[in-house]
C-alpha cells in the first residue's frame, strides 16, 4: 500500500482545502510530520485511517466526537479525498460524515447524510472509473484489498509508540487482548467453546445416571432403614467414583442387614466404638482446617512481600545511587569551593587594576612586582623615619586601646565573680527538674503497660454483652429447629408406617391377569388388595423424607451456630470478668489521661539535660574567663609601662630626623601607599590565576569521579543524593520488607503447616456428620434387630437394579472424562497443561515469538547488537503463561523483563517491536506491501547516537520501497531530515506546507 495524495476539507483543525503531495514526501524515503501541539499532526493521520475506514483510531473514535472543523465556513462541507496504490491498483477514495449544512435561499440548516465513493484509475484510457458509491461496498472493498482491519491499520500503518510501550509492559491477558484483535484467532476460541459445550453435555448426561443411582441408592437407604446401613456415601451425583462407593456401600448394607440377626448382642459396642472414631476423626480433621486456615493466611503474606519485591528493588537502586553519589559528593563541593574562589578572584583582580596607572592596568603579575620594588626602593631612604613618626601615632592609639581593655577586663573578672557566686544554687534546680522528669517517664511506661490491659477488657466486655444477646437469639433458634425436626420426623415415620400398612394395596395395583405375581408367583389374582383410606404412596413417604433430612439440617446447622456463639461468649467473657462495660471506658479513659500527662512531663528531661550541660558549661567558661581577664589586667599594666617609655625615645628621634621640616611623614605615606596598590594588584593577579587554574583541576577530578561511580554528568551525581530523611525512609521501607519475608518464610518453613496444607482440605463437615451418624446409630443399636429380617428381600432387589444402572453409567463416565479432558487441556486448566496456557493462548505465543524475531531484527541495529527480543513461555507465579516478554543484553549475557527498560530503551525497543507486528501482521493479511509508514512521538527520548541508529534502522526501510513519516516534535529532526511536512497553526484553521530542506 503506497499514498499518493491526500485532500482534506473542513477536517479537524483544517478550515480550508488542504493538499498533501505523499509522492514528493515518499521520494526522500524518510520525512518529517512536525508542527506545534494542537496543530493538526495527528489530524493528518486520522484522515487517512477516515478515508480508508470511515472512523479515526483508537480513543477518538467515540460516540460525540465531532470530525467537522469548528474554522470552516458554514457552506464547505467536510470531505476527505484518498489517493492510494494497493494491491496493484490505484484507488481514489472520498468520504464525508454526516453534517449540517445552510439551507439554500433560506435560515436554518438541512442535515447532509454521510456519503462514500470508491474510483479506480485506468492506466490504458488515463482516466478514472467509478466502481461504488455506498459504504458498505466501499468498506468492503478496501478492507479485502488491504487484508486489515481497522485496528490492524492503526497498528501496522500509523504505529502508535505509546500503545507499544504499554504492550512491553502488560501481563499475559493485555497482550492477549491486543493480539486477538490483530490475528483472527476467534475459531480456536471457537474450538475451546465446543470442546466446553460437549463437557457440559457429557457432564450432564454423567449427572442423570447419578441422579438416577442415587435415587436408587436412597431407595436402599429408606429400604435399609436407618438403623440397617451406614451414611451414604458424602459424594453427589456428578462426583467421580460416585456408582463404586454406592455399590460397595449396598453391598455393606445388604450385609448389615444379613448379619444383623447374628451380631445384635455385639452392636452396641460396635457403636460405641465408631462413635469414638468418628469423634477422634472430627477432632482431626478441626485440627487440620485450623492448620490449613493458618498456611492459607500465611500464604496471603507472601503474596503481599511478593508483590512489595518492586517496591523494596526501586528504593535499594536509589539507596545504591546515592551511595555511588556520596563518593562524588567530596569533588562535588571542591568543584564548587573553587568556582566561588574564582568567581572571587578574578572580582578581586579587577577591583586591585582598577586605581592603577594606565601603563600598568593590564600589566602581568611580573611587572607590577618590579614597579613595586622600584617604589619600596625610593621609600627605604625614608624608612627608618616614616617608621618611627607611624609608630609615633600607633603608640598613641595603643595606649588608648590598651586602656580600653584593661577596663573591659576589669569589668570581666568582676562580671565573672558575680555570676560565680550564684551558680550552686542554680545547679540544684535543674538537676531537681531532670529528676522529676524522668520519675515522669517511669510513670509513662507503668501507665502505657496498664492502659493496653485495659483496652483488650474493653474490647471483651462489649464482645461478652453483644455475645450474650446472640447466645440468647441462637439458642431460640436452635430450640426452633429441634422442635421442627422433631416434628419432621414424627411425620415422616408416621407416613411410612402407614405405606407399610398399605403394601399389599400398592403391590396389588401393579397386578396384571395373567402375569405373575412379583410376591408369590401365581398368575390369577382373585382378591387383590384394595388402597385403604389415607393410603400414602412413594412419592408422599420420599418428600416426607426429604422434609426430614432438611429438619435435621436445619437443627445441627442451629446447634453449631449456638455452640460457636456459647464459646465466644465464653471467651469474651473470662476475659471481661463481670465489669459492666462502662465502668471498664471510664478506666480506660483515666489511664489514658494519666498516660499523657506523665508523657508530657517526661518529654521536659531532654530539654532540662540540655539545660544543666549548657550552665555546666557556662560555669566553666566563666571560670577560664575570670582567670584570663585576671592575667589580661596585669600584663596589660606592664604593657602601659613600656609603651610610654618607647615614646618618649621616639620624640627624641623624630626631633633629630624632621628638623625643620613636617613633610616626612607625608612623603613616606604617599610611597607607602602606591607600593601597596602594586602588591596588591600582583597579589590578586596571582589569586586569579591560581583559583582559575584550581576550578579547571577540581572540574577534570569531578567528572573523572562522576565517571567511576557510573554517572554520565556530574549533575546526575548531584541528582542522585537524598537528604537523610528520604535516605532514612528508603532503608526503612527495605528493612520492613526484610523484616516481614523473614518472618512469611519461617511461617511457611513450618512442618505442621506446610504438612496440612499439602494434604487434601479439611472435611469437617463430613467428619462431623459421621460422628452425628455414629451417636444416632448407638442409641438406635437396640432396635436395629428386629427390622433386618423384612430388609433382606428389599435390599436384594434394589442391590440388582443399582449394579444395572451402575453398568450402564460405565460408558457414559468414559466419555465425559475424555471430553473434560480435552476441555480442560484447551483451556488451560489442566494438571497436564504445566504453562496453563489456552489453546488460544498458545497460537497468540507462536504469532509473538515471530513478532520478537521480526523486531529482533530492527533492535539489534539500533541497539548496536546489544539487545534482542526474545518470547518467552514462562510462569509468572499463578498466573497463566504463553505471551512473555523479555530483553537480552549482549553485554551482559542476561535476560530482563521488559518492564526494567528505560524511558529511551523503551521507545527504540517499542519501534523494534512495531516494525516487527507490521510485517507479521502484513504477511498474515496475505503478504500486503505496506509502502508508507506512519511513526508517532516518542523520539525526543533518545540520545545522538541511539537516534543515528534509528533513523538508520528506518532510513533501511528503503530498501523494501517504503516510505516512512516520523510524526515529532524533536528539534534536532529538522536538520537531520530534509523532506518534512510542516502543520501550521492559525486563528482561522491550520494549514499544510512541504518544505524539502532543512530549517537552521
Amino acid at each position: 500500500m503506497r499514498l499518493h495524495r491526500l485532500t482534506v476539507s473542513a477536517f479537524g483543525p483544517f478550515a480550508a482545502t488542504q493538499e498533501i503531495d505523499f509522492d514528493a514526501l515518499s521520494r526522500a524515503g524518510l520525512f518529517l510530520l512536525r508542527g506545534q501541539t494542537g496543530a493538526g499532526k495527528t489530524s493528518v493521520l486520522d484522515a487517512v485511517c477516515f478515508a480508508l475506514y470511515g472512523g479515526v483510531p483508537g480513543a477518538r473514535q467515540k460516540p460525540g466526537v465531532v470530525l467537522r472543523s469548528d474554522h470552516a465556513d458554514p457552506g464547505t462541507l467536510t470531505e476527505v479525498t484518498l489517493d492510494l496504490t494497493v494491491a496493484g491498483r490505484r484507488l481514489e477514495v472520498t468520504r464525508s460524515p454526516a453534517q449540517q449544512r445552510p439551507k439554500k435561499g433560506r435560515a436554518g440548516f438541512t442535515t447532509v447524510k454521510a456519503a462514500s465513493a470508491l474510483r479506480e484509475y485506468d492506466a490504458r484510457t488515463g482516466a478514472w472509473r467509478a466502481l461504488s458509491r455506498t459504504h458498505q461496498e466501499v468498506g468492503k472493498e478496501i478492507t479485502e484489498l488491504l487484508g486489515m482491519s481497522r485496528e490492524q491499520f492503526c497498528q501496522v500503518v500509523l504505529l502508535p509508540q505509546g500503545d507499544f510501550a504499554q504492550f512491553l509492559q502488560a501481563d499475559a491477558e493485555q497482550r492477549a487482548r491486543l493480539l486477538g484483535r490483530l490475528f483472527d484467532t476467534r475459531r480456536f476460541a471457537a474450538v475451546e467453546e465446543r470442546l466446553a459445550e460437549l463437557r457440559r453435555g457429557a457432564e450432564a448426561r454423567v449427572r442423570a445416571g447419578d441422579e438416577r443411582l442415587y435415587a436408587t441408592a436412597q431407595r436402599i437407604a429408606q429400604a435399609a432403614g436407618p438403623e440397617g446401613a451406614p451414611p451414604l456415601p458424602e459424594l453427589r451425583p456428578g462426583d467421580p467414583g460416585l456408582a463404586t462407593a454406592v455399590l460397595i456401600w449396598a453391598a455393606v448394607a445388604r450385609t448389615v442387614a444379613a448379619e444383623r440377626r447374628d451380631i445384635a448382642e455385639r452392636a452396641l459396642t460396635e457403636a460405641a466404638r465408631r462413635q469414638r472414631t468418628a469423634r477422634d476423626a472430627l477432632d482431626a480433621e478441626t485440627e487440620l482446617a485450623r492448620l490449613q486456615q493458618r498456611f492459607a493466611e500465611t500464604r496471603k503474606r507472601a503474596d503481599a512481600v511478593g508483590e512489595g519485591r518492586a517496591d523494596r528493588d526501586l528504593a535499594q537502586a536509589l539507596l545504591d545511587a546515592d551511595r555511588r553519589a556520596e563518593r562524588v559528593q567530596e569533588a562535588l563541593a571542591l568543584r564548587d569551593t573553587a568556582a566561588r574562589q574564582d568567581r572571587g578572584a578574578a572580582d578581586a583582580c579587577a577591583a586591585a587594576r582598577r586605581p592603577l596607572p594606565a601603563d600598568l592596568a593590564d600589566a602581568g603579575a611580573e611587572a607590577l612586582t618590579a614597579a613595586e620594588r622600584t617604589v619600596r626602593e625610593e621609600l627605604g631612604a625614608l624608612a627608618s623615619a616614616r617608621a618611627a613618626e607611624a609608630r609615633e601615632a600607633e603608640i598613641s592609639s595603643e595606649r588608648a586601646e590598651l586602656k580600653r581593655q584593661l577596663n573591659a577586663d576589669e569589668e570581666a573578672v568582676r562580671e565573672a565573680g558575680s555570676w560565680l557566686e550564684g551558680w550552686e544554687e542554680r545547679q540544684a534546680r535543674l538537676r531537681e527538674a531532670i529528676e522529676e522528669a524522668q520519675a515522669a517517664a517511669t510513670r509513662a511506661e507503668r501507665l502505657a503497660g496498664l492502659r493496653e490491659p485495659a483496652r483488650r477488657r474493653l474490647a471483651a466486655a462489649r464482645a461478652r454483652d453483644a455475645s450474650a444477646r446472640e447466645a440468647a437469639e441462637a439458642e431460640t433458634r436452635a430450640l426452633a429447629a429441634a422442635r421442627a425436626a422433631a416434628t419432621a420426623h414424627e411425620t415422616w415415620l408416621d407416613l411410612r408406617e402407614r405405606r407399610l400398612r398399605g403394601m399389599a394395596a400398592e403391590l396389588a395395583a401393579a397386578l396384571r391377569p395373567g402375569a405373575p405375581c412379583a410376591v408369590c408367583g401365581a398368575t390369577e389374582h382373585p382378591a387383590p388388595a384394595r388402597p385403604a383410606a389415607g393410603h400414602v404412596d412413594p412419592a408422599v413417604e420420599d418428600a416426607a423424607q426429604a422434609a426430614h433430612r432438611r429438619a435435621e439440617e436445619a437443627r445441627r446447622t442451629a446447634d453449631d451456630a449456638c455452640t460457636r456463639v456459647r464459646e465466644a461468649h465464653a471467651v469474651a467473657a473470662a476475659e471481661a470478668g463481670e465489669a459492666p462495660v462502662a465502668d471498664l471506658a471510664d478506666e480506660l479513659e483515666r489511664l489514658t489521661r494519666e498516660h499523657e500527662a506523665a508523657r508530657a512531663a517526661a518529654a521536659r528531661a531532654h530539654p532540662a539535660k540540655e539545660a544543666l550541660d549548657r550552665a555546666e558549661r557556662e560555669y566553666r567558661d566563666r571560670q577560664d574567663a575570670k582567670r584570663q581577664a585576671e592575667r589580661a589586667v596585669a600584663s596589660r599594666t606592664s604593657q602601659r609601662e613600656a609603651l610610654d617609655r618607647e615614646q618618649a625615645n621616639l620624640a627624641a628621634e623624630l626631633s633629630r630626623a624632621r628638623g625643620a621640616s613636617s613633610t616626612v611623614a607625608q612623603r613616606a605615606a604617599d610611597l607607602e601607599g602606591r607600593a601597596a596598590l602594586l602588591a596588591a594588584a600582583a597579589d590578586a593577579v596571582r589569586a586569579a590565576d591560581s583559583a582559575a587554574s584550581r576550578l579547571k583541576d577540581a572540574a577534570a577530578r569531578l567528572a573523572d569521579a562522576a565517571f567511576r561511580d557510573g554517572f554520565d554528568t556530574p549533575a546526575a551525581a548531584a541528582a542522585a543524593l537524598l537528604d537523610p530523611p528520604a535516605r532514612r525512609d528508603l532503608q526503612q521501607r527495605i528493612d520492613a520488607w526484610q523484616r516481614e519475608a523473614a518472618v512469611v518464610a519461617e511461617h511457611l518453613a513450618e512442618h505442621r503447616a506446610d504438612g496440612a496444607a499439602a494434604r487434601p482440605p479439611a472435611e469437617t463437615a463430613a467428619a462431623r456428620a459421621a460422628h452425628e451418624a455414629a451417636e444416632d446409630a448407638l442409641r438406635a443399636a437396640t432396635t436395629a434387630l428386629a427390622a433386618a429380617g423384612e430388609r433382606v428381600t428389599a435390599l436384594a432387589g434394589l442391590s440388582a437394579l443399582a449394579d444395572a444402572e451402575a453398568r450402564s453409567l460405565g460408558p457414559l463416565r468414559a466419555a465425559y472424562d475424555r471430553v473434560a479432558g480435552l476441555a480442560a487441556l484447551t483451556a488451560g486448566t489442566s494438571a497436564q497443561n504445566e504453562r496453563r496456557m489456552r489453546l488460544e493462548s498458545y497460537v497468540l505465543a507462536a504469532r509473538l515469538e515471530q513478532v520478537a524475531a521480526a523486531a529482533t531484527a530492527r533492535l539489534q541495529h539500533m541497539s548496536s547488537g546489544r539487545y534482542a527480543l526474545v518470547h518467552t513461555d514462562a510462569r509468572v507465579g499463578q498466573r497463566r503463561s504463553g505471551l512473555g516478554l523479555e530483553v537480552v543484553d549482549a553485554w551482559t549475557g542476561s535476560a530482563r523483563d521488559t518492564a526494567t527498560l528505560s524511558g529511551g530503551e523503551t521507545f527504540f525497543v517499542s519501534l523494534a517491536l512495531a516494525l516487527g507486528l507490521a510485517d507479521v501482521v502484513s504477511d498474515e493479511a496475505g503478504g500486503v506491501r505496506l509502502d508508507t509508514l506512519f511513526i508517532d512521538e516518542g523520539f525526543g527520548t533518545l540520545d545522538d547516537q541511539t537516534l543515528d541508529e534509528v533513523l538508520d534502522v528506518l532510513d533501511g526501510l528503503r530498501d523494501r520501497d517504503r516510505s516512512v513519516g516520523i510524526v515529532s516534535h524533536v528539534a534536532d529532526l529538522r536538520r537531520r531530515i530534509p523532506a518534512q511536512l510542516e502543520v501550521v497553526k492559525g486563528r482561522q484553521g491550520s494549514t499544510v506546507r512541504l518544505r524539502t530542506a532543512p530549517l537552521d
